[in-house]
């Protein structure tokens, strides 16, 4: 019994990083048990990620099986969607990597509850609450740019194939093609976390909402010019799409930022509508005349100083051992 209660009033794990009271090597002890648990969730999704690969290659190339020149017609007459394959093993490293990607997502709530359980002591405890408001928004914010670069895909890549020299559609190489999609996923997913950096400095106050607005001839600028270096895809239709959701994200985060400086009460100091060079206004009473200054004491004599002595010669400082 006296063993069960000295169990239960034992600090835990957490509370011990929180308070400072965790040495190092047991940091370090800790450190190793998330990594062996956060790798066998990217095991475990890898499994995942390699049974399902066919079915999400089969969604990835429905793009490219929607072009009339991706298909061929095997012996038998039926028809099927037909890619160029250059190397021996590029089958199964394209079907490793689908099964790669597939299983970060599928163990993504391993890993992360096991970074944030090893930074979160260090957090004070509204650091902790915007991060879980931060994290709660940037995986839908991911989605929605994934998905929207999937319909860019479907319709700018026959725009981007009969454009070229050749001016018609013809058959890809299939990990080039996958590469190629799955970079567009990735981007207009990583783009679309932009107004969570913007929400993030004005939750913290950084810089307030109004300031926020006066940036958007540079906001838009740089959305254009980021989505034309950054894009894979040389078609306008899809820098101009990425460009105009980055802008419109953009305007949704000041109006949030907006609602929050107001709800805050930002913006309504004494001298926030004032003028740097604006003269404070001074009442009537307030004001005192300046008169003659008092007057000054003489100032009081200083003692001379205590005289020296004559130091003495050097053959008497020293005896004979010195």
């Amino acid at each position: 019994m006296a063993l069960t209660l000295r169990r239960s009033g034992k600090p835990s794990k957490f509370e011990q990083a929180s308070d400072g009271s965790m040495t190092l090597i047991d940091h370090i002890r800790e450190l190793r048990n998330r990594l062996f648990i956060a790798s066998l969730g990217l095991v475990v999704g890898l499994i995942v990620g390699f049974i399902v690969s066919n079915w999400v290659f089969g969604l990835l190339k429905e793009p490219y099986c929607a072009l009339p020149s991706s298909w061929a017609v095997r012996a038998d007459g039926t028809q099927y969607c037909d890619f160029v394959v250059l190397g021996v093993g590029d089958g199964l490293m394209l079907r490793l990597k689908i099964a790669l990607w597939v299983g970060i997502i599928v163990g993504a709530p391993v890993w992360l509850y096991q970074l944030w359980a090893f930074i979160a002591p260090g957090l004070h405890r509204h650091e902790r609450k915007w991060a879980y408001l931060f994290v709660a928004i940037a995986a839908p914010l991911f989605a929605a740019g994934a998905v929207l670069a999937y319909l860019v895909v479907g319709h700018s890549l026959a725009f981007i194939m009969e454009a070229g020299v050749l001016g018609e559609s013809t058959k890809l190489e299939v990990s080039s093609y996958i590469g190629f999609v799955t970079s567009m996923l990735l981007l207009f997913g990583a783009a679309f976390e932009f107004p969570l950096i913007l929400l993030m400095l004005n939750f913290t106050g950084v810089v307030s909402a109004r300031r926020l607005l006066s940036w958007w001839r540079i906001v838009i600028f740089l959305s254009f010019a980021f989505a034309a270096i950054a894009t894979p895809d040389p078609g306008p239709f899809g820098m101009t799409l990425l460009a105009a959701c980055m802008s419109l994200l953009y305007f949704i985060a000041v109006g949030i930022a907006f609602l929050y400086d107001k709800r805050k009460g930002r913006g309504k100091e004494i001298y926030a509508d004032l003028d740097d060079d604006t003269i404070s206004p001074l009442d009537e009473d307030d004001r005192v005349p300046v008169g003659a200054s008092d007057p000054i004491e003489a100032p009081s004599p200083i003692e001379s100083p205590t005289p020296v002595n004559k130091p003495r010669p050097l053959e008497g400082r020293f005896d004979d051992m010195t």
